[in-house]
């Protein structure tokens, strides 16, 4: 949920503030970045306090809600879409397309190894997050992986084999999105560095 949350709003973001040029996009652009210049860690306590005063601690939503939106997210398909050559956007909305359809046909198709290149990362990093997960669930069943991997080491009785059978568990949907996503990064990562 996380992973598709921030694409949506990234993709959507970057378009208003490159395609359709908003009144003030420089303010909101300058405003993202600053979002970035925050570390985490210092608003955790924050979060904490808003997901239990709205009582939403142990459940989904509360693993989910702080991250809808990324201040890197919305750089990065910002950066990308600078890159586009607006002649086409030009042609589209020569042609009567509308915004939608513009971002629909001609921006998103334009966008997949960006958008490709932010869910792997997106989806990497929260599917290892650890603090958090552990500071909003109490339940095993709304505990993640990585917290179930640390609770099977006791002190009383270590069993590699079995800690060794959740990492591997863990790593299993990682190696599964970077096989297939794999093309897709490549791409991201030398788009713009050949004419």
């Amino acid at each position: 949920m996380i992973t598709v949350a921030q694409v949506l709003t990234s993709t959507l973001v970057a378009y208003a503030l490159v395609i359709l040029k908003v009144k003030g996009r420089r303010v909101w652009f300058v405003l993202f970045l600053s979002t970035m210049m925050i570390p985490g860690e210092s608003v955790i306590i924050p979060n904490y306090l808003t997901i239990s005063s709205l009582g939403l601690r142990n459940t989904f939503l509360a693993l989910v809600l702080p991250f809808l939106a990324s201040g890197f997210g919305v750089f990065m398909m910002h950066s990308f879409m600078r890159q586009f050559p607006m002649e086409l956007v030009e042609a589209a909305r020569i042609d009567g397309a509308s915004n939608l359809r513009l971002l629909w046909s001609v921006v998103l198709p334009l966008s997949r190894p960006a958008i490709a290149s932010l869910a792997i990362y997106t989806f990497l990093t929260h599917w290892n997050a650890f603090f958090w997960p552990l500071l909003v669930t109490e339940t095993p069943q709304m505990q993640t992986i990585q917290i179930g991997i640390t609770q099977l080491q006791s002190p009383d009785a270590f069993n590699p084999g079995l800690v060794m059978a959740g990492a591997v568990l863990a790593v299993i949907p990682t190696l599964f999105i970077i096989v297939f996503g794999q093309r897709q990064i490549v791409r991201g990562l030398t788009a713009g560095s050949t004419k």
